[in-house]
């Protein structure tokens, strides 16, 4: 093919084609669900050990990413290559694991050479094939059906729509496991630790806070210039107010001082506490920043106020902190 006729060509419809090919196939799998799929889950959520997922070829790189997600979400697993395990690795499973195979056709040698060993092991097998008659879908103790009516690929030969299939079959498993063990996002995080997924869901309010003298703070019935002189210095937009014994009653913003000049043309004779928010929005210091996050957004402020369990201030949180520490 020349390249005038690769410019004209239709590269667009191609993709269209096969978009629509993959999410038929992906669509399908909700009518091959069965009391196997309940069987699978039900020996990996009973396995004392790990889930052990083995594939050849590019139903591999699926057995890989299937294990990684299983892992991520609070079910012990990794990938084992069917050819290596026929060469010293398959003593990396146990009669406590639980073996999770995948092939589309059901046949590959690699796997199915397996298989007698698997028996004598004692290690529960879960087959995920396009091939419900295959060899190795009939020695499963669960057969999940992830086959399709044809691949994506108009030879009807690279793996395509397959692949695709049996990500999305291995997704659905690992979110029922996710699901059933009550996993929460606090666990998710200890897996994630790295990157701006881990900062949002590890990181707490009494991480990020400015305490100490970094605090914004005035007491109640103090002039307006202090409560001014103190946002300045501390440069969080707003201070607490508090009252004799250090509670807070109220805060006062960047927004209350425009109020404020609005309403009053001298400025001089005014307490804080005449012009302050009372109440003002305050959050705990073991809270996520994460949530900190939502409250902000909800309200449409930049800092909050964060009180021990006495509704003493203890903290200020900006949403530049947040913005620094990568928690949005």
């Amino acid at each position: 093919m020349n390249a005038n006729t690769n410019a004209n060509y239709p590269f667009r419809a191609s993709a269209r084609r096969t978009l629509d090919l993959e999410q038929r196939a992906v669509a399908a799998l909700d009518a091959k669900l069965s009391e196997d799929f309940d069987q699978a889950c039900r020996l990996i959520l009973a396995c004392p050990g790990r889930v052990v997922v083995t594939g050849m070829g590019k139903s591999g790189h699926i057995a890989r990413k299937v294990a990684a997600t299983l892992a991520s979400t609070g079910t012990p697993a990794f990938f084992v290559h069917p050819g290596e395990a026929s060469h010293g690795d398959l003593g990396m499973i146990t009669a406590k694991d639980v073996v999770l195979a995948l092939s589309n056709s059901g046949e590959t040698d690699e796997i199915t050479a397996l298989l007698p060993l698997l028996k004598r092991m004692g290690a529960p097998l879960i087959s995920m094939t396009g091939r419900p008659g295959s060899t190795l879908a009939r020695h499963a103790q669960a057969h999940l059906d992830a086959g399709v009516e044809r691949e994506a690929c108009p030879l009807d030969l690279a793996p395509t729509s397959s692949t695709t299939a049996a990500l999305a079959l291995g997704d659905a498993l690992a979110v029922a496991l996710l699901e059933a063990r009550g996993f929460t996002a606090e666990e998710f995080a200890l897996s994630h630790p790295g990157g701006s997924l881990g900062r949002r869901l590890l990181l707490k309010v009494e991480d990020l806070m400015h305490s100490g003298e970094r605090l914004p703070k005035v007491a109640m019935g103090s002039p307006l210039k202090d409560a001014l002189l103190e946002i300045t210095h501390k440069g969080l937009g707003f201070t607490c107010v508090v009252d004799e014994g250090d509670r807070l009653i109220g805060v006062f913003t960047d927004g209350d001082l425009r109020r404020t000049l609005d309403q009053h043309a001298d400025l001089r004779a005014l307490r804080v506490d005449e012009v302050m928010t009372r109440g003002g929005k305050r959050i705990p210091p073991g809270m996520l920043a994460a949530e900190a996050v939502k409250i902000m957004e909800d309200n449409r402020i930049t800092a909050l106020a964060v009180v021990d369990e006495q509704e003493r201030p203890i903290g200020a949180l900006h949403m530049h902190d947040l913005l620094i520490s990568g928690v949005i």
